[in-house]
């Protein structure tokens, strides 16, 4: 300067970071591996199959697994959940698979997961617990059926309901003072033919088959062409059996008549007793898998 003032100059350092640094990099690192696991999951979902999406759901939903355990713990109670996303047992225990109700609304799970597994003996539990309660049912009914119709209302000692091995047994039962037929006679009383009425009524709504039998007392009971008290209860049985197909009952519900004569006495103690004289209809069960192949 003219003056001769000192010059000065200045110099601004700039620095590589500065106010704006390297964070913006981080973040769009971040942005782009979000991007790409978003994609890698649309890829997948379009790759896996229905079924196997449906194994998934199925895993996270408990009503839709076994109800049984094998000794495992945790969520599945050792099950493995198969290729089309059912619960599935070991292989070395046998099983089979029952349908039952689907899950309420809100509780959880899939409303058509409905299917659950059980080994056999636990499904032969089940099935007769269901048919315990449904021959209670027919039990209390057919008291109840009896007992509205004013003409039978005498005839409830005559009505015997029990349950046997073959299933539950219904038995119209001679008394000191009422005969269910004319003695030496395979011709229904009214009365009788009434009572049978009403107990198809009953059991008509159920799917069981049905075994018919006749029995009478230890009376000999000869004629001289040689009818015996086996033809005189077979033909009660058949007798039992035209009056219940005329009330109704389907013919292919009725699996067997049998006349028994006097070889299996209601009253054992005493073989002439009247209560020995009798129909028995009985509801069959259904015969077990082991039953029916040893047959």
């Amino acid at each position: 300067m003219a003056d001769g003032s000192p010059i000065i100059v200045k110099k601004i350092k700039k620095g590589g970071a500065g106010h704006h640094g390297g964070a913006w990099k981080v973040a769009y690192a971040d942005f782009v591996t979000a991007m790409m696991a978003f994609f890698l999951l649309l890829w997948l979902l379009n790759a896996v199959s229905d079924e196997s999406l449906e194994g998934i759901s199925n895993y996270f939903a408990p009503q839709s697994l076994s109800a049984t355990t094998s000794g495992a713990g945790g969520i599945l109670a050792g099950q493995v959940l198969g290729d089309e996303g059912a619960s599935q047992r070991n292989a070395a225990s046998q099983s089979v698979t029952l349908s039952l109700p689907p899950p309420k609304a809100g509780i959880g799970g899939d409303e058509n997961s409905n299917v659950q597994e059980f080994t056999r003996e636990e499904a032969e539990i089940i099935k007769e617990a269901v048919e315990q309660k449904m021959f209670d049912e027919t039990e209390k009914a057919l008291k109840e059926a009896i007992e509205s119709v004013p003409d039978l209302q005498g005839f409830t000692e005559n009505l015997k309901v029990d349950k046997t091995d073959e299933g539950l047994r219904i038995q119209l039962v001679d008394q000191q003072d009422s005969s269910m037929f004319p003695s030496g006679r395979a011709d229904l009383f009214p009365d009788t033919s009434q009572l049978l009425s009403k107990i198809v009524e009953v059991i008509s709504k159920l799917p069981q088959k049905i075994a018919i039998n006749g029995h009478t007392d230890a009376t000999p009971f000869i004629t001289q062409n040689g009818y015996t008290n086996w033809e005189l209860s077979a033909d009660r049985a058949l007798a039992a059996r035209r009056a219940m197909l005329d009330a109704g009952l389907s013919p292919n519900r009725i699996a067997r008549v049998v006349g028994k004569a006097e070889t299996e006495p209601l009253v054992e103690d005493n073989p002439f007793s009247p209560q020995n004289r009798r129909l028995s209809i009985i509801l069959l069960k259904e015969a077990k898998p082991e039953d029916a192949a040893a047959n």
